[in-house]
């Protein structure tokens, strides 16, 4: 959803071509999550907790990097294209989301 609640109007995500791809690292990054759940729980040393989601982050991140460069080689080309499309508006969006990534 938009920062209005509005749907998107662009039919196919940019990321439908590695759908499959980043599915399978959500679902990786999902067990991180829950071996750092069972970390805590066996207290487990801090340092390798820390450890452990620095990694997950990072995998975070990746996916992150993944769907903004999606999203710019698709969704972006296609905003350009479309003469009904405020590309303006598009780029702004683009940017808070990268700004978004930048401050997280």
């Amino acid at each position: 959803m938009t920062t209005t609640d509005e749907p998107r109007t662009t039919a196919v995500p940019g990321y439908i071509g590695s759908k499959d791809a980043q599915l399978k690292r959500l679902r990786r990054i999902e067990g991180q999550i829950r071996g750092l759940q069972r970390m805590v729980e066996a207290e487990t040393y801090c340092i390798d907790i820390l450890t452990q989601v620095s990694a997950a982050t990072k995998a975070l991140e990746a996916v992150a990097l993944g769907l903004l460069d999606d999203h710019l080689r698709h969704c972006m080309a296609h905003a350009a294209q479309d003469p009904s499309v405020d590309l303006d508006a598009k780029v702004d969006e683009a940017s808070a989301a990268i700004a978004r990534l930048v401050r997280s």
